[in-house]
């Protein structure tokens, strides 16, 4: 019988900070050895069991220890020296229980700052697998319990090369292979990259890539699913097809690493997952997102476009284009995930491209639809990329003299105030934002800012909002094809007194009464598709909230 690894410090470390149970770390150092990945926290991480905070701090703790025992190893090997004072002091510090051990532990953990990427290069010096477990029997390196006081300034650490000993040989440094990307400029100084293995890609995987995607693109596929462990599936008019029972991981993990430059490699080795936009000539324009999940790499591909598609293209209604007449305010397309917003953001945009003289700035992440400068000049920033995030880019828009500003996603609070801001200094906004009717955009809105904010949030929507339209993606009743089903709110006088007024539970039934103001319900684009044959009562029913609307078809 083999003997059992010992578990590494930051294992034992996360066992009495009671962070993790013993069976979570066994499991955990199983997955190290079996992955090859010698850093126990990365495969915390990647198996979920610890959240970059908690490892940031575990890390603090680890630290602390491991340059208390350099520091006990550097006094014994000067044993022999005639003894200083404080070496008198220290032999007579009688040694620490393991409960001790525990208490001064937590109080570590629960008063670390989060390390700092010098930090972690200074960890590399001695990772876990360089320290070793105590020989069995003996006792674990004694800690003195010090009560909490007020930390001094520290000066910043200078940089030290540390020399072997004669008696001791250094450790052989770990070769580097891919170096770790600077961490996003949306996280603190605790972030880790967690080190996810990455295949090397070849040549007959680019090959075999390119011929899975022309394949989807024939087959009108909207999405190409690659999984690695699990079958290869096409999504065809809104249903999952399996187009290929069973493929090797190994290829899978190829396939996608072929389809990331060496950069994009790097950041989904750090972070785990990442956006990014394949372009094929001959084939087509994909937007992706890359990830790694338990079986491994996965990726799914969206078909894009090649060229901005028109309204009519679509199939939506040529009343649209005057929601792009305007010069000043703000047009959100919303719907839930896969209902072709962005698509409809394009085509309004190209729509104002070929009427208007204007300059049109978009930030998006990643880049989808390509907007070629028609009489309007076209300037495509891409979040991650071009810019650090979509609240710089929207800072910086302000000062860029663009008189439409589109916006591929209304993400967080910044994004929303700063979209608002723009729409309310003179500028026109179109965005994107995943709510699923007109109503609940009006609320999630205002629900992203503070309590003590949404009075002045409901002034300032109430006069910059121009029109929401939510749009489904239904499918037709000979089941070839999807039909755009709309939901369209006109913020006029009455509307914008309602969402000053706190009263947006009224909006709903002013919709449905202002047909005559260009405003309808979901419920009323349903039923006039089943009236004209084009969508099936039933499917009507499954996505309208009052089915007592929907009256064709009986």
């Amino acid at each position: 019988m083999s003997e059992k690894k010992p578990i590494p410090l930051v294992g034992r470390l996360a066992i009495q900070l009671k962070m993790l149970t013993s069976d979570e770390v066994d499991r955990a150092v199983a997955e190290s050895v079996s992955s090859g990945n010698p850093r126990l926290v990365r495969v915390f991480l990647q198996m979920g069991l610890l959240d970059r905070e908690q490892v940031g701090k575990l890390q603090k703790v680890q630290k602390d220890l491991v340059e208390k025992h350099r520091a006990r190893k550097a006094a014994a090997s000067q044993a022999t020296s005639p003894p200083s004072p404080e070496r008198v002091a220290a032999a007579k510090e009688p040694s620490v229980s393991p409960e001790a051990f525990h208490a001064a532990a937590e109080h570590a953990a629960t008063t670390a700052v989060p390390m700092t990427s010098r930090d972690v290069d200074q960890l590399h010096i001695a990772p876990e697998s360089h320290v070793a477990a105590p020989p069995e029997g003996a006792a674990e390196p004694a800690v003195s319990v010090v009560a909490p006081t007020e930390p001094a300034p520290a000066a910043p650490p200078a940089k030290v090369s540390p020399t072997p000993s004669a008696s001791q040989p250094a450790p052989p440094a770990a070769p580097v292979v891919n170096p770790p990307a600077a961490a996003p400029a949306d996280v603190g100084e605790g972030w880790v990259s967690l080190e996810l293995p990455m295949p090397e890609p070849g040549g007959p995987d680019r090959e075999k890539l390119e011929a899975l995607l022309s394949a989807g693109v024939q087959a009108r596929a909207s999405d190409v699913h690659f999984h690695a462990g699990g079958p290869l599936k096409q999504r065809v008019n809104g249903d999952l097809v399996v187009t290929e029972e069973s493929v090797d991981p190994q290829l899978v993990e190829r396939m996608v690493a072929s389809s990331l430059t060496p950069a994009q490699r790097r950041v989904l080795q750090d972070h785990g997952e990442i956006d990014f936009c394949l372009d094929l000539p001959g084939i087509g324009r994909f937007r992706a997102n890359a990830y790694r999940q338990q079986r491994g790499l996965d990726v799914v591909f969206r078909t894009i476009s090649d060229k901005p598609p028109t309204l009519e293209e679509l199939g939506l209604p040529d009343e649209l284009k005057k929601y792009t007449d305007f010069h000043q305010g703000m047009v959100l397309i919303t719907g839930p995930a896969g209902c072709g917003k962005s698509s409809t953001l394009a085509a309004l945009v190209n729509h104002i491209n070929e009427n208007r003289d204007d300059h049109i700035l978009t930030v998006e992440d990643p880049i989808e639809i390509i907007h070629p400068s028609k009489r309007c000049l076209v300037n495509q920033r891409h979040a991650g990329h071009h810019t650090a995030s979509f609240s710089r880019a929207l800072r910086g828009a302000l000062r860029e003299d663009p008189d439409i500003i589109v916006i591929g996603e209304l993400r967080d609070l910044e994004t929303i105030s700063l979209a608002m801001t723009a729409a309310e200094t003179g500028h026109f906004v179109l965005a994107t934002l995943h709510t699923a009717n007109a109503v609940r955009t009006v609320n999630r809105m205002i629900g992203a800012f503070p309590s003590n904010e949404q009075d002045q949030v409901r002034a300032m929507l109430s006069e910059s909002l121009r029109a929401v339209i939510s749009q489904r993606l239904v499918p037709s009743a000979d089941g070839g094809a999807r039909i755009p089903a709309l939901e369209l709110l006109v913020i006029n006088r009455a509307i914008g007194n309602l969402i000053r007024d706190e009263k947006t539970v009224q909006i709903r039934s002013s919709m449905q009464t202002g047909k005559a103001h260009g405003m309808y319900l979901l419920e009323q684009s349903l039923n006039e598709l089943v009236a004209e044959g084009r969508i099936t009562r039933e499917v009507a029913l499954g996505l309208a909230d009052e089915e007592k609307l929907i009256t064709a078809g009986t």
